[in-house]
């Protein structure tokens, strides 16, 4: 058999034909390596470089690649025959060649085989169900074709919100309320709190009696009070130490608290791996934006798509996200090409811009403290039905007035600080993540220095018992308030401000109406809307374990709310974001929030006294005082293994390890990043190789057909070609892009 004369390596010395030489990958390889050679041992080496990187390096078959092609064959048999991407006659054949191999095989082995085959449809046709059962996805299909993935990831981060606090309501449905509510229907004895006689103690009723004005019950429903505060809604109905089963004791005051350290950790836990997940799409496609134009524009189409109407959608969504793209293209371009000059004057009023924001949060957090303080004072008293209202829902209001004026104005100002889109949504967030977040700070502190502050100075109970016989349940109306005024302000703002909006601008020709034009998708503002009503769940849930089913409620309202109003009140983004940075900011956030969630939380369970006239830690001087007490009660074995892990030698065992785990991790995604990094140069290289290939297969191609033609032809073919065709090296296809432009 004749061997190949261009691609045949003799195992004596250099190749027979010069052309390997002349590729761009052996030039670089060869460039490397020649400082490292010298004299004689400089030409056998590059007689072995030769040798080696034309056989193994290039056109052999390394090691590697037999294990991949080996690795891909084996998925390749164990797939069905239905998933390959074969013809109908091929697939046939490879059936029968299944059938045929399966013969030979034992019975233990065939029934292993089509056990396996059984389990793997099993498991694809049950996440085949799952996905069908997923929570709004027609729906977000739908708003991703109409407006892309920036607005798709607020839709999908509400969706997560819903299923979370779906969980923690099942936890405190679970392990608190349900303990009580089955406790008389199955022969459980109920121990509860014992209550002295002692001034503490004392926790009048606010319930309503005798005859009852309609507008009252209206009251009680907005504000918690009333007929609501002793209820299950609240921390002060469940004052009850232990329930008593026929097999087991039930201890509701440990029940209470561990359930709230589990929906604290189960919040932490499900949003740090969904952020992993999106920090890992975010470097990926932030890493090189050519690989991302190439994946939408050549491998973005789904081809399974046979309806019109879904192609529709498709395209929508590839033009939005390429939008997005081109557009982040050209800010950072402008942002490259600007003077010295430019910069100083978007530095100074950057800063100018930066001290008004300040002042603006400053004057807003002054207003919350004033308000706070006045609202509390003024409920001792009874004005009428409207007084009585305003003054209890005035913090809401004064934090919802904030929350809806600085959004305004901080998209106003961000205008003229020259950032870029997605940028500007991350900043924007971050004023209104801060605005919001620290105003619900405030509200507390100045609540708390209320209920831990008495007037002869000393509080004998540890805090204001005179006042606040139950803080808990203030702080617990508290939070039930500022969700139900947001819910209402969402729905009212959806009604009376972007529905009237959008007629005034499709129905009026005035000026003004068009200046005002219709209204945009305010990613950042709605963001913060949810961000805002999952941090006040998470504090209230403590002081009302019904508070995320009340935002399970909100949320999936919000999510046909926010719906309606984004296909016929608004319009498509004039300036589109892309969703991957963003997702994963969304979270980022959503995890600020949670860890200032924990501050109030901790705070009330581990500072602050216990009512001693309301709620399970009746017996308890702070509610963390139920777990070691509970510890001191177990047998010596498990004592001395909890007090052996809390201790400070375990702490410091474990931070060590934790360290040491940390630094093997970040060695080896360095070592990861560098192959990744020669794999990318190797990429670059077999694109140089191909278009070298590629020029003298054209020069061999055109030497022959001038050969042939004779010398008349030859002439006239030569007056032909182009002056951009010619070169000393020989004919090129094309005119070869700069080395820094060339990608695969």
């Amino acid at each position: 058999m004749e061997r190949d004369s261009v691609f045949h390596n003799d195992r004596l010395g250099a190749p027979r034909n010069p052309l390997l030489d002349q590729l761009p990958s052996y030039q670089s390889l060869l460039y490397r390596r020649k400082p490292s050679a010298s004299g004689s041992n400089k030409r056998r080496g590059s007689s072995r470089t030769r040798l080696g990187s034309s056989s193994s390096g290039k056109w052999g078959q390394t090691t590697l690649a037999r294990q991949h092609e080996e690795k891909h064959r084996t998925q390749t048999l164990q797939r069905p025959v239905r998933e390959l991407p074969k013809p109908m006659a091929e697939k046939r054949r490879d059936k029968d060649q299944r059938l045929e191999q399966a013969k030979d095989l034992s019975s233990w082995s065939q029934w292993r085989q089509s056990t396996r085959r059984t389990l793997r449809r099993l498991k694809e046709d049950g996440f085949e169900m799952l996905s069908n059962l997923e929570l709004w996805r027609g729906d977000i299909h739908v708003i991703e074709g109409m407006f892309g993935t920036g607005i798709l990831s607020y839709f999908s981060f509400l969706r997560f919100l819903v299923l979370l606090n779906f969980i923690m309501f099942l936890l405190m449905f679970g392990f608190v309320m349900l303990p009580i509510i089955t406790a008389p229907h199955a022969s459980g004895n109920t121990t509860f709190n014992h209550v002295d006689g002692f001034e503490c103690s004392n926790y009048p009723s606010t319930s309503r009696r005798g005859l009852v004005v309609f507008h009252q019950h209206i009251t009680d429903l907005l504000s918690g009070a009333g007929f609501l505060e002793q209820t299950y809604l609240f921390y002060g109905y469940y004052k009850v130490e232990n329930i008593h089963f026929p097999k087991f004791t039930y201890n509701l005051p440990l029940a209470y608290l561990l359930v709230t350290i589990a929906y604290l950790f189960l919040s932490l836990i499900w949003i740090v791996k969904r952020s992993a997940t999106g920090f890992k799409r975010k470097l990926v496609q932030d890493e090189d934006r050519f690989q991302s134009f190439c994946n939408k524009i050549f491998a973005g189409w789904d081809f399974c798509i046979v309806n019109d109407s879904a192609a529709r959608l498709k395209r929508s969504s590839l033009l939005y996200e390429l939008k997005t793209d081109l557009e982040e293209e050209r800010i950072k371009q402008k942002i490259a090409d600007r003077t010295r000059k430019e910069k100083c004057r978007i530095y100074v009023i950057r800063l100018i811009l930066n001290l008004f924001v300040i002042a603006v949060l400053a004057a807003c957090f002054y207003s919350i403290y004033i308000a706070t303080n006045f609202s509390q004072k003024a409920q001792m008293t009874k004005v009428n039905f409207i007084l009585d209202l305003i003054y209890e829902y005035l913090p809401s209001i004064v934090i919802t007035l904030a929350n809806f004026i600085t959004p305004l104005i901080f998209s106003l100002i961000i205008q003229f600080e020259d950032y870029s889109p997605a940028f500007e949504i991350r900043f924007t967030l971050m004023r209104c993540v801060f605005m919001r977040l620290t105003s619900i700070c405030v509200l507390l502190v100045s609540l708390w220095g209320q209920i831990t502050s008495c007037q002869e100075g000393n509080c004998v109970c540890g805090y204001n018992h005179i006042l606040y016989p139950c803080w808990e349940s203030r702080v617990g109306q508290e939070m039930y308030k500022l969700m139900i005024f947001d819910f209402i302000i969402i729905g009212a703002v959806t009604v009376f401000v972007e529905f009237p909006r959008k007629l005034i601008v499709d129905y009026c020709d005035c000026g003004l109406a068009k200046w005002w034009g219709q209204q945009e998708f305010a990613i950042p503002q709605n963001v913060l809307e949810i961000v805002y009503g999952q941090t006040i769940c998470w504090i209230g849930t403590f002081y009302c374990p019904l508070l995320p089913a009340i935002c399970t409620i909100k949320y999936f309202i919000i999510f046909y709310i926010k719906k309606v109003t984004l296909v016929n009140n608004c319009r498509p983004a004039t300036r589109p974001f892309r969703a991957s940075s963003s997702n994963f900011f969304f979270l980022a956030v959503l995890l600020i929030g949670l860890a200032l969630a924990c501050v109030p939380v901790t705070i009330g369970i581990a500072q602050i006294s216990c009512s001693q006239a309301c709620g399970p830690f009746v017996n308890y001087t702070t509610s963390w005082e139920v777990l070691p007490r509970t510890v001191s009660q177990l047998p010596a074995g498990a004592r001395m293994f909890l007090l052996a892990i809390s201790s400070e030698a375990f702490a410091v065992s474990l931070f060590v390890i934790t360290c040491l785990a940390m630094f093997y991790v970040i060695a080896l995604a360095g070592a990861h990043k560098q192959v990744i990094n020669q794999l990318r140069e190797q990429l670059v290289m077999d694109g140089r190789d191909k278009r070298f290939l590629i020029q003298k297969l054209c020069q061999a191609q055109r030497t022959c057909a001038i050969i042939s033609t004779g010398a008349s032809s030859q002439s006239h073919s030569s007056d032909r070609v182009s002056p951009s065709y010619r070169s000393n090296s020989g004919v090129f296809l094309v005119q070869p892009p700069p080395d820094s432009a060339t990608h695969v």
